[in-house]
């Protein structure tokens, strides 16, 4: 009978510990999305845009947030005369072994891989053509059909190569008039340089947005989770309309949406829009008119959705059901000019307003 008290005994202790395990995750559970104790919102210019970054920390990290974009400026600006892009466009060959070397290193390898899966949609060596349309950081009018052709000769992600000895670094180029563009991929580079830096210091909820390009992590300031527009693409140079085409619930993952509404113009009656097709030379007219990417990092979404604007809507479907890292809205016209949209399956629980 004593043993029998004693076996109930301990079972009615392993019972309750378990139960305060349970309590005690449940309790962890609720209290990541509860109301922060202070939040932060810096906001500013960069990279020819605007960039709007929230966080909770005890103190105001403006200054880490500016140096670290900063660093980023001074290795992909194709604006700064200083920066490592800028040298290797002058005919420069050696990267430096900076931070700032890393970083155009990193990109310049991240963008490899995406042009070699994207079959070449993706291409930063694509500059020469990008100024010529009058999008670069050249200024440019539009080109005949010669020059275009002429252009073509040194555009392509083979031309440019990544090289290194036993202590050096570089990057050759087949052709001298090889030029880079990082642009289509260094607002992405830029928020997981601010993300990084703001969870090394400890930061656990953040939101970090330059241009439309997004990564959050935990909770947002009222305890839930992070919800971010998708802009309805109607022709918008000037970013005042904020139609929203749906919201979606990026926790913990990185945005980044790529479209043809917002950086163009129209000659001839017709219009010419920034992404340029490195295959043709022209910029691109297809049913397309918004891809928005959900990645592991905002440079992988970044890179990828300029892809999609140029492989266009089927490619583009193509391409995602071979990447399940990958989630995609993609936004487009029929012959009629209706709007429909296309979303992988990995979207569908993401969808805040379905």
């Amino acid at each position: 009978m004593r043993k029998s008290r004693m076996v109930n005994k301990a079972k009615k202790i392993i019972i309750w510990q378990m139960i305060s395990i349970i309590i005690y995750h449940l309790s962890f559970i609720v209290s990541a999305c509860t109301s922060p104790s202070t939040y932060h919102h810096n906001d500013g210019l960069v990279f020819g845009t605007t960039y709007s970054i929230k966080y909770e920390s005890s103190s105001d990290m403006q200054q880490q947030i500016e140096e670290a974009l900063q660093q980023v400026d001074n290795a992909l600006s194709m604006f700064n005369d200083s920066s490592v892009i800028s040298a290797i466009n002058r005919g420069e060959s050696i990267i430096p072994p900076t931070a700032e070397g890393d970083m155009f290193l990193d990109v310049f390898q991240l963008a490899e891989r995406v042009s070699q899966d994207t079959n070449g949609a993706f291409d930063i060596t694509v500059a020469p053509l990008v100024n010529a349309w009058g999008f670069g950081f050249r200024n440019g009018s539009m080109p005949d059909s010669a020059a275009v052709d002429s252009m073509l000769q040194f555009i392509g992600h083979e031309k440019v190569m990544f090289w290194t000895d036993s202590d050096r670094r570089g990057i050759s180029k087949s052709d001298p008039r090889v030029m880079l563009d990082c642009s289509a991929i260094a607002k992405g580079y830029g928020v997981d340089a601010v993300a990084n830096m703001l969870r090394s210091n400890g930061v656990q909820n953040f939101m970090v947005e330059i241009g439309g390009e997004v990564v959050t992590q935990g909770c947002n300031p009222q305890g839930s989770q992070w919800h971010i527009g998708v802009t309805r693409p109607t022709d918008d140079t000037l970013s005042v309309s904020g139609e929203l085409q749906t919201v979606l619930t990026v926790s913990d993952m990185a945005m980044a949406t790529s479209g043809n509404y917002r950086n163009f113009y129209y000659s001839g009656g017709r219009k010419l829009a920034h992404t340029i097709d490195p295959h043709t030379g022209y910029p691109v007219q297809h049913e397309l008119l918004s891809a928005t990417v959900l990645a592991p990092t905002c440079a992988v979404a970044d890179a990828y959705a300029t892809a999609f604007m140029v492989m266009g809507l089927k490619h583009a479907q193509e391409l995602l059901s071979r990447h399940e890292e990958l989630a995609a809205y993609l936004i487009y016209t029929d012959s009629t000019g209706e709007y429909h949209t296309w979303q992988s399956p990995a979207m569908d629980t993401m969808i805040a307003n379905p």
